[in-house]
């Protein structure tokens, strides 16, 4: 996703025949800490020992943008500003005199246009420079006559003291009551040898003047003025292409049926064109090559359990989930048109009214969008939230968001009993999963999680043409992903089951003498509500709580070894209703995630009670949610 929902991510260039290591850190419009994100970014700045900081600025939004790299000035980094979306600002007829806004700034200021790479190599050329020249950032912010002189105090006696972080910079921090880096100075410094600081100190803890509100003001000048002097501001607003679109995009009554009928249409488009016109190649050939290699591992006298394993485990497995790929290439190559276009930043912004009205704060849309992907970096995304209260309800009901790990299960229920439905069937699964992750939101808002929910700011991104670059790289990403765990989680997850599908020996494989199928029998009882009350069913869910994908595999394997030849589609037709395949695909959408989801949940939280919590949780409510549209469609006379 655009957003950021990770600490960093790293990657290398050349150039010159020499090669560097790039870190790309999350997003930020500030150095605090308030986020997870801020402090990332901060700690990395400050103990990473960079050679250079390149600052991307939005030229559209200039001013707000050149906070941060004030922020960056006052911690003595050398910095870059990445002038970017010079375009767009050329067509809002904003101007700028580069090389005055370069000298007031105290930085190189390199204009780039990132979406068509242009300015790049000019951006590598100047930083490249930079990291060789021994100097020091040249701008001084002043803060005012009196905060000058107590910064001055605080750095003379901070100086020898061998702190990570420059003295000038904590000076500033313990101005701004920085709680962090006051029990850093207060854990690491022997006060005892300076009565004169701990009163400065204590003075500072218990003052009566803001001068946190006095720095970030000052901030703001600094930046002002060197707008005022170097940027030239049309004297009318220009109305752009994106503001006559966001009049009706984010219209407050036509936005929301807007993002409704689009991701409709987006269900829709991925069953004709991935369902009716690449799944039926891809199914085809896996059954092909099933067939080839059964027939020469039949041929040159392997043994029969290897021949079982490889036809029943791997290709009824594994392969029922390959077999999907086609749609998730199609859903996941429209969903990157989307969000290269723009549209999906005004998606968040549609849904922060109804996020507000549950207590959520509007930036938990954001990570619930990425949580489409996947509901790993769905919650780790939410280290973007400033406050606890926001980021624990995020990351509790994340997992109600329909990962891309559960489309191969809604697929194969839809092509079996709803195929001429299936955009919106599809459809209809992720819009129930977003609105039990909101109901829940304002339940937690109101008993666990009790308080105010911060304000919700965010810049929306001009409306571009989506490059096929980006587009390609977005849908490659989570294929890939979908791909590995195909080759390594659902590869083990179903060799497990395949061996205790046939023990012990002498009773009939897949059966439910089977040690599969007495677990199964076992497991069975609590889904009889629900409707599919089978011991197939009950493995299969409890497959899909290593990796929601296992859910078919499991399927695949167990009923390709009892129907051996049928198809995985005819065999569900077979063992489901109309109504019991709706109540399973609810069960898949809401019930426990995934292990990775449920131990990143723990290592977010940093306590095994919320990780336990949110596995036992999720499961009552996917359980009551089966049963209700069982039993209620039961009563209603659905079959």
């Amino acid at each position: 996703m655009a957003w950021s929902h990770c600490r960093k991510k790293e990657g290398k260039f050349e150039f010159k025949g020499n090669k560097y290591n790039v870190v790309d850190l999350p997003g930020t419009y500030s150095l605090g800490a308030f986020s997870e994100d801020e402090i990332v970014a901060r700690d990395f700045i400050l103990n990473g020992n960079p050679d250079i900081v390149i600052n991307v600025v939005d030229a559209t939004n200039i001013e707000r943008n050149l906070y941060l790299t004030t922020q960056l000035l006052e911690m003595g980094a050398k910095v870059v500003v990445a002038l970017n979306m010079i375009d767009e600002a050329e067509k809002r007829k904003i101007k700028f005199d580069l090389n005055r806004f370069s000298k007031e700034l105290g930085a190189p200021v390199i204009p780039t246009i990132a979406a068509k790479r242009k300015g790049i190599n000019e951006l590598i050329k100047q930083s490249v420079e930079l990291i060789n020249q021994d100097v020091k950032p040249k701008t001084q912010i002043s803060y005012g006559e009196k905060i000058d002189q107590e910064i001055k105090k605080l750095k003379a006696f901070l100086s020898d003291k061998n702190l990570e972080y420059p003295s000038q910079w904590i000076a500033i921090k313990l101005l701004e009551r920085d709680q962090y880096i006051y029990e850093l100075v207060t854990n690491k410094i022997d006060l005892s040898s300076s009565d004169e600081f701990i009163n400065t100190l204590h003075q500072l803890k218990n003052r009566t003047e803001d001068y946190e509100l006095e720095i970030v003001n000052k901030r703001y000048e600094f930046a002002s003025k060197i707008v005022e002097n170097s940027v030239t501001m049309p004297e009318v607003i220009v109305e752009t292409k994106t503001d006559k679109i966001d009049k009706v995009i984010t219209n407050k009554w036509l936005g929301l049926p807007i993002f409704f009928l689009i991701m409709l249409l987006v269900f829709q488009l991925t069953f004709t064109v991935g369902e009716d016109l690449l799944g039926g190649l891809m199914a085809s050939g896996i059954e092909a090559l099933g067939k080839v290699i059964e027939n020469y591992l039949i041929t040159i006298n392997s043994p029969e359990l290897l021949v079982s394993f490889v036809t029943e485990g791997i290709i009824g497995g594994v392969g029922a989930v390959v077999e999907f790929i086609p749609l998730i290439l199609v859903l996941y190559l429209l969903m990157g048109i989307l969000e290269d276009s723009g549209y999906m930043a005004r998606a968040a912004y549609v849904m922060d009214s109804i996020m507000r009205a549950l207590g959520l704060q509007g930036k938990t849309f954001i990570s619930m969008i990425v949580g489409f992907g996947c509901n790993v970096p769905g919650v780790m995304a939410t280290r973007t939230l400033e406050n606890k209260k926001d980021r624990m309800i995020a990351t509790l009901i994340n997992p109600f968001t329909s990962c891309g790990a559960r489309i191969p299960i809604y697929l194969v229920f839809i092509a079996a009993f709803f195929p001429k439905r299936g955009g919106l069937v599809l459809f209809s699964l992720y819009l129930l999963g977003t609105l039990v992750a909101l109901l829940m939101g304002k339940i937690f808002s109101k008993t666990l999680f009790k308080g105010e929910s911060s304000y919700f700011i965010m810049e929306l991104p001009p409306y571009r043409w989506p490059t096929l670059r980006n587009v390609l790289r977005n849908m490659w990403d989570n294929v890939s992903g979908f791909l590995k765990r195909a080759g390594t989680i659902i590869f083990a997850v179903v060799t497990i089951l395949w061996i205790l599908a046939i023990l012990p020996l002498g009773v009939e494989p897949y059966s439910r003498n089977s040690i599969l199928g007495q677990i199964g029998l076992l497991i069975a009882p609590i889904f009889k509500p629900a409707g599919f009350g089978t011991w197939q069913a009950a493995i299969g869910l409890f497959a899909g709580i290593a990796a929601k994908e296992g859910v078919v595999a499991t399927l695949g394997m167990v009923y390709a070894g009892v129907e051996e030849g049928t198809a995985l589609v005819t065999a569900i037709q077979n063992a489901f209703t109309p109504l019991t395949a709706v109540s399973f695909m609810v069960m898949t959408l809401l019930y426990t995630p995934c292990a990775a989801v449920i131990g990143t949940i723990r290592k977010e939280t940093n306590s095994y009670k919320w990780a336990i919590f949110t596995a036992l949780y999720t499961f009552a409510i996917g359980w009551l949610g089966a049963v209700l549209v069982f039993q209620i469609g039961q009563l209603l006379g659905f079959s």
